[in-house]
């Protein structure tokens, strides 16, 4: 996988509902995902402090990111890269004083992955580059975004304090699911971050190569999130 993303989006269904995904946009809710391909939603980064309530995630609110590794003899010739899911939605019951009752769902669109920056290799990252990247991500070797339009995390256990947690739970990509932990931290003065490492082929997705296989990218790729602000849903505090 030249990439990874992830799309949610949440109106009135119930928590743990299968399908969080595809009712918003119908519901007036449009406004919470990205614009067009290529335009990055800026983003205030401030401070971020978690009190109990249920919170919408999505572009409006942070960004999740996708980092790329390469591997292989021919590895100078590539580009790390960093990718972004733009159009992507989820919810958030945080309950401060008892992690295990909180949850979080979230689904990315497979289609909305922007390569937005190509570290290392022997020239830069050109947008025909890019291009091709994106290409190269929607078909049936990788994500088959035709096939399968939303991967999606949906929490199982959280443990922690707001200051450093870690979210267990389930990731379907092209149908298949299985276990991820995210670990996540906050201060007092800045937003929430987290990480995952997200192995391909657990499921079934075999790293990009060139030349020859002399090239390719790691197993491993790196999901980031950054929640820079949050929005309650329904005014819940």
């Amino acid at each position: 996988m030249t990439g990874l993303s992830f799309r949610a989006q949440r109106c009135r269904h119930r928590p743990g509902s299968p399908d969080l995904v595809f009712h918003c946009r119908q519901r007036g809710h449009a406004d919470r995902l990205a614009g067009p391909p290529g335009w990055a939603r800026p983003l205030r980064s401030g401070a971020v402090t978690l009190t109990d309530g249920t919170y919408w995630l999505g572009p409006s609110t942070g960004r999740l990111l996708i980092k790329t590794g390469r591997a292989g003899l021919g590895r100078r010739a590539g580009h790390d890269l960093t990718i972004e899911a733009t159009r992507w939605s989820g919810e958030a019951m945080v309950a401060v004083g008892n992690p295990d009752k909180s949850w979080v769902n979230v689904t990315v669109e497979t289609d909305s992955l922007e390569v937005r920056e190509g570290t290392g290799g022997l020239k830069a990252l050109t947008d025909a580059d890019r291009a091709d990247i994106k290409q190269t991500l929607a078909g049936k070797a990788l994500l088959h975004t035709a096939e399968h339009p939303n991967i999606t995390f949906r929490s199982t256990r959280i443990t922690g304090t707001p200051e450093s947690f870690e979210i267990t739970g389930e990731l379907t990509i092209k149908d298949r699911t299985h276990p991820v932990t995210v670990h996540g931290k906050s201060k007092g003065d800045g937003p929430v971050r987290g990480w995952a490492t997200i192995p391909q082929s657990t499921w079934g997705i075999k790293p990009y190569t060139a030349f020859l296989g002399a090239l390719r990218l790691a197993d491993d790729v790196r999901v980031e999130f950054d929640v820079a602000r949050l929005e309650p849903v329904n005014g819940t505090r």
